[in-house]
């Protein structure tokens, strides 16, 4: 077993009608999870005006702790419970960076990886800066870092990163060049 955190993403066709249902719905085993060990945070993203497929992301320290939620009494009723809300989920599991970029088998390069990332991070950066800057202008360099570190870290990692690595797939996994191909190759020999 891993001692990374997993990532669990769900995928879920919802009728338009039964969104608000769902939401309710969704809601609830959120705040179940919550109550496990090990429970890190959960998200969801909505789809488009154009699809009905909702994102679901629930994160544990590790992979027993992640069993547990899964294989919980309470989490079998609370599925039972949502039956008939949407068709039957997609379900993809994934281990650190995994989480954002897929397995190694099908990631996009590091460059690719490093501008979804800093795509993600320096707006939101820049806004929490504009936000809360005069706020903690007076504050210690250290303590300054600390708490933008604090609110910027789980907003990336549950939100904004996700977020930038779905807008940017087609970019982030279209078929290589040429030369990142000889790239590639030169790195594995």
């Amino acid at each position: 077993m891993s001692a990374d955190p997993v990532t669990l993403m769900v995928a879920r066709r919802v009728p338009r009608e039964r969104y608000t249902e769902f939401m309710s719905w969704l809601r609830e085993g959120e705040l179940l999870a919550a109550d496990f060990p090990g429970y890190l945070g959960s998200g969801v993203l909505a789809p488009p005006p154009d699809d009905d497929e909702f994102q679901m992301i629930f994160r544990f320290a590790d992979e027993p702790t992640m069993a547990a939620w899964e294989d919980s009494a309470s989490r079998r009723a609370w599925l039972a419970r949502g039956a008939g809300l949407f068709e039957q989920p997609q379900e993809h599991r994934a281990l650190g960076l995994d989480a954002w970029f897929g397995s190694a088998d099908k990631r996009p390069p590091r460059w690719k990886q490093s501008v979804a990332i800093w795509l993600a991070f320096f707006p939101v950066s820049l806004a929490f800066n504009l936000c809360f800057g005069p706020w903690l202008a007076d504050l210690p360099l250290t303590l300054r870092i600390l708490l933008s570190t604090l609110a910027l870290t789980p907003l990336m990692t549950y939100w904004f990163i996700p977020l930038s690595t779905r807008l940017l797939a087609p970019w982030l996994h279209a078929s290589p060049s040429r030369v990142e191909r000889a790239e590639h190759t030169a790195h594995t020999r």
